[in-house]
């Protein structure tokens, strides 16, 4: 586990977002930094373990594989997050605010 990873992992397990994150989850034979199953959100840190010549190309299958299965991707920087974890925590509100399920209206008022 890198550095920002840590750093962003004390961010997401305190649950102040109002859902619960998994780090390194197996989707369909591929890991994720952190995932959200009711909001079906992968959030992937790229930093020096992404520097090989080949990766590029093998995140970018992964990644339509799982969004074929309607996972949906945030992506920082590992300097992002090193750097600005209150940008990268607004960067995750703002996508939450904008995405989350609406509420089943058979369960309300039960």
């Amino acid at each position: 586990m890198t550095l920002s990873e840590v750093l962003l992992w004390q961010e997401l397990k305190q649950g102040q977002l109002g859902y619960k994150f998994n780090r390194q989850t197996p989707i369909d034979n591929f890991i994720v930094d952190f995932y959200c199953k009711d909001l079906m959100l992968a959030i992937e840190i790229d930093g020096d373990s992404h520097n090989h010549d080949d990766q590029p190309e093998k995140d970018r299958i992964r990644q339509e594989r799982l969004e074929s299965l309607r996972v949906r991707f945030l992506r920082f920087d590992d300097l992002d997050v090193k750097e600005n974890m209150n940008w990268v925590m607004n960067e995750i509100v703002e996508w939450i605010e904008a995405n989350e399920p609406t509420p089943n209206p058979s369960k309300e008022g039960n």
